[in-house]
């Protein structure tokens, strides 16, 4: 049965898609038509990793710090964050890895590379805010970089949604606590 003329444009484009691939084969999984600076991407991406690295940090210190009448459940709160956040960290870490870059851990200028703060609580609830408020903070970074990658680079989109929906339910999770010590109705009547 002979090719139709769909059939054989797209075998063309294919053969072409094969050459082009072959001939950049160096640089990995960005090809031809990445839609955006990789370079850039890859220093967006260090700051997000700055971010998440903080936040493990930040976690961790509360979930050992934790103390008072509920702190063993908020304490293992805050360690179930500190380990999706760490998961986080990692994949941001790969993704950057897969741009062709170097993930950048180096604790020497970290706090500047973060948009959150690692803070310094000096009770329960304290360390309840602090979380809040950084969860609240990545979920507006986050949203502004999902929007920025759009459908030029969907994994890094797509990788950001997921975080983003975690870190949303982070922030309720930390609210409900907050509500729970201070002892404030949910909802305002």
């Amino acid at each position: 049965m002979p090719k139709t003329k769909t059939q054989e444009t797209f075998s063309k484009n294919v053969t072409a898609l094969r050459q082009r691939t072959y001939n950049h084969i160096q640089e990995g999984a960005i090809t031809p038509n990445y839609g955006i600076d990789s370079q850039k991407t890859i220093a967006l991406l260090q700051n997000v990793l700055a971010t998440e690295v903080v936040c493990v940090l930040r976690y961790t210190m509360h979930a050992i710090a934790a103390e008072g009448i509920n702190s063993e459940a908020i304490s293992r709160e805050f360690q179930e964050h500190a380990d999706e956040e760490r998961m986080h960290m990692m994949k941001i870490a790969e993704r950057i890895d897969q741009l062709g870059g170097i993930p950048d851990f180096n604790p020497e200028g970290l706090a500047d590379r973060s948009a959150t703060e690692y803070g310094h609580p000096q009770d329960l609830v304290e360390m309840i805010k602090d979380n809040l408020i950084a969860e609240r903070v990545v979920i507006e970074h986050y949203r502004d970089l999902i929007r920025y990658f759009g459908n030029d680079d969907p994994t890094t989109r797509v990788m950001l949604e997921a975080i983003l929906a975690t870190e949303e339910d982070h922030a309720n999770e930390m609210h409900d606590l907050l509500i729970s010590h201070e002892g404030r109705p949910f909802l305002n009547k």
